[in-house]
């Protein structure tokens, strides 16, 4: 859902057919925030050791940017997918992807997307203001409960 990483950031679950970028938080650790509050999200070089150590001790603000947590077995559509990445996995520009974790254990990096040829890529391999979309949320076990943005997929690959 949320890296270990950011549990000391305020945070949210995503909600279905919201826009979101990747956003390197003031741990260096990348996450998702809501594309209208990606203040921050044009810095695409690792900050420094020692704004890293600043970031860590400067107090939290109720102004700070807020992670926004993806369930496990979510859709999203990556969009501007670098060509390394692309080269690498066999992909395109634009990929469906499923949200998963690659494992459980504690204190590492375990948020992930799978591919549909079933590559997996952690969430800190992404690029910094990638563009991401939720095409769909699982409530639940009822797959009813969900929205699907299968056209909205389809017209952005035409």
């Amino acid at each position: 859902m949320c890296d270990y990483s950011l549990t000391g950031f305020p945070n949210r679950l995503a909600e279905s057919g919201e826009e979101l970028v990747v956003h390197r938080f003031s741990t260096n650790s990348l996450g998702l925030v809501s594309a209208s509050n990606a203040v921050h999200c044009s810095e695409s070089r690792s900050p420094s050791f020692w704004t890293i150590v600043k970031g860590l001790l400067k107090e939290r603000t109720t102004s700070e940017t807020i992670a926004v947590c993806i369930p496990p077995g979510t859709q999203l559509l990556l969009r501007d997918i670098a060509a390394h990445l692309r080269d690498h996995l066999k992909i395109g520009s634009i990929e469906e992807v499923v949200f998963t974790q690659i494992t459980s254990k504690s204190y590492t990096y375990r948020d992930a997307v799978r591919f549909r040829n079933g590559r997996e890529l952690s969430l800190q391999c992404l690029i910094v203001g990638q563009s991401v979309k939720v095409l769909c949320v699982p409530v639940g076990q009822n797959p009813e409960a969900t929205v699907n943005f299968e056209n909205d997929i389809e017209a952005m690959r035409s």
